[in-house]
């Protein structure tokens, strides 16, 4: 897993720079993701890993995997990971421009899990208080987990915050043990 960040990283930035010098950073986004899906296929991995396929063909198929309607530079962008040998990496691709894009455009995707529904006023006083915390634009996507038994616990990024009742008596247990 190391290794293949270690290989994705450059052309993660490579691919970040291109886009943001075209102004073209959803249309990438939405390029990379098409193409990291169909990288995890793992028929798709057999032909890329068959030396049988002949490089041009495969540039075709990841061309048009990954959408047609992607301008010139992320096409041949596809081909340049073609013909390096670098498709299989995709996925972490991906993942490293994604990250690139949401700190240029100081947003953060932020996952609120809870024992209940929040209602949308929660949700609201939710999302003010983390753009005030985070000084970003807050994404935020909610999920149900009932065995929290109350509070939340919120992921954004490498940073949580919980404030889950769960987590409060499994403290209260280990402090009067």
């Amino acid at each position: 897993m190391s290794q293949a960040i270690t290989a994705a990283r450059p052309y993660a930035q490579a691919a970040f720079d291109e886009a943001q010098k075209l102004g073209e950073l959803k249309s990438w986004s939405e390029m990379l993701s098409a193409a990291a899906a169909a990288v995890e296929n793992a028929d798709l991995q057999a032909v890329i890993r068959s030396p049988k396929v002949n490089a041009g063909k495969l540039a075709d198929l990841m061309r048009a995997l990954s959408g047609n309607n992607s301008g010139k530079a992320a096409q041949n962008f596809i081909k340049l990971l073609v013909e390096n040998n670098r498709l299989l990496v995709l996925p972490e691709i991906c993942a490293l421009f994604e990250v690139l894009r949401a700190e240029a455009e100081k947003s953060i995707d932020v996952v609120v899990t809870s024992a209940y529904d929040l209602s949308d006023a929660q949700k609201q006083k939710v999302t003010a208080a983390l753009k005030i915390k985070m000084g970003r634009e807050i994404k935020l996507s909610c999920e149900t987990n009932r065995e929290l038994l109350g509070g939340i616990v919120i992921r954004a990024g490498d940073k949580v915050i919980d404030g889950s009742a769960r987590t409060r008596l499994s403290e209260l247990a280990v402090a009067l043990a």
